[in-house]
Parts: structure tokens; sequence; C-alpha cells
């Protein structure tokens, strides 16, 4: 078993939320900066924490934004998520398999978990890393190494899954070997994506671990 702990970002690798972010996102700029945003200016920043892109349309509302994205993306959130194609079947055999699995996201603990449990994949995870476990996000190394530490592992044993440059450089920055999911959205629009390993579907994932 050369890599024991495997690390998941969460939206946009496990479970499509695409179309629930990018309607927040277009709620809320339209209602605050009367902003009618492409679907591209949005998915360019797909893995960074909420706040900050918010912050790069408007530094001075985007607090006020903030609280407006919250609110409407948790009044359309459950019924607009659902898990990728095959997530379940194959974190279920990595499961059974006795892989650490953990989930590492830039979203609030509280959200992502209900996603999880939504999509009925919270069974599956030793430990949850989210926005408020570390001062610092992604692609800073932070919340790899959080992980890492309340698994007691090494970076040489992790493998961290995500789809978007925070994910891959926030994997290389902690030492840690990572794994592009090609169904990425974010993917087309972001440059900056170096990952050791590239999957098209996520069974392929069982090929490299």
């Amino acid at each position: 078993m050369k890599y024991k702990y495997l690390l998941f970002d969460l939206d946009g690798t496990l479970i499509d939320t695409n179309k629930l972010i990018i309607d927040s996102f277009k709620y809320t700029l339209k209602l605050h900066i009367d902003i009618d945003i492409e679907e591209g200016q949005i998915k360019k920043y797909f893995g960074e924490p909420l706040i900050t892109t918010l912050k790069r349309f408007s530094e001075k509302k985007a607090e006020e934004m903030y609280d407006t994205y919250i609110k409407f993306n948790e009044s359309i959130h459950d019924k607009s998520i659902k898990a990728f194609k095959n997530v379940d079947s194959v974190l279920m055999k990595l499961y059974k398999k006795s892989y650490s699995l953990s989930v590492v996201t830039s979203k609030r603990k509280v959200l992502a978990k209900r996603g999880l449990e939504i999509c009925n994949l919270l069974r599956y995870f030793d430990k949850v890393v989210a926005y408020e476990d570390t001062n610092l996000h992604k692609p800073y190394p932070d919340p790899i190494i959080k992980a890492l530490s309340l698994l007691r592992a090494d970076p040489e044993q992790a493998l961290m899954v995500g789809d978007s440059e925070y994910d891959i450089n926030c994997a290389r920055n902690a030492g840690v070997k990572s794994v592009f999911v090609n169904w990425s959205e974010a993917g087309f629009y972001q440059e900056n994506i170096r990952s050791d390993f590239v999957i098209d579907e996520f069974p392929h994932l069982l090929d490299i671990v």
C-alpha cells in the first residue's frame, strides 16, 4: 500500500456543486454590485475560499456579499448537489481495503459534512478538514498539513485528489503527491495545474493506489 492516506477535495471532485456555486455567485454579485458575471470568471476561482473570491470583486462589500452568498447557497444547497459518477462505489472499495480517507476542503465544515451526508458519503471518511480548521488555506500547505497531523501520517504516505490548481498546489507545497480529476470545470480556466497523476474517471484512482 504505497499511499495509505487519501485526501479528497469536496466540491468539483467528489460532489457536483458546480451549478450551485455559479448560481450563488451570480445572485450575490448581481444583487450587491450589479454585475452579470460570466461562468468562466467564476470557475477560474473554484477551489479558493469564498471570502477571498468575493474580495476580488469588491473589497468593500465582501463581508456583506459573504452573508448573502451563504444564505442563498444554503437555501438551495440540498436539492442542487449530487455525487459524481462512481464515487460511492470507489470509496467503498477503498474503505474496505483499509485505506484512510479524509476530506480537505475550503468549504465551511457544517456544509461540507451536510453535503457528504446527503450523498451518503460521510461514512467513509476519517477526518474532514474544512475552512475553519486552519488560518491559511489552499494553495498554502496548511490544510493538508493539518490533515496529516490529525492522521499522524507522513507526506510520502498521502495522496491528494482535487479539481483545481488550489488543490494541486496545496499538495505540492505540503510535499504530497497529487491527482487531478479531468472532469473538473475549473481546469479549463486555470493554467497552473501540474499534478503527478490525472484521472478521467473516478475508478482510475484504484489503478494509482
